[in-house]
């Protein structure tokens, strides 16, 4: 039980970390990302943000 309290509040920690998708150091961030490692989504919201640079809403 310890590991799994442990394991969910290190994500939450992480996740909380995270660069609002979009902004310009999330592009910064997918930029040095493998990209073999991206997924769908990923691909869709760098062409959005960071090729075309439409700004995310808020």
């Amino acid at each position: 039980m310890k590991i799994f309290t442990f394991a969910a509040l290190s994500l939450l920690m992480l996740a909380a970390c995270s660069p609002k998708v979009g902004s310009d150091e999330w592009c910064k961030q997918m930029k040095d990302k493998p990209k073999g490692d991206w997924t769908a989504n990923e691909i869709g919201d760098y062409t959005k943000y960071c090729v075309l640079n439409q700004k995310p809403e808020n």
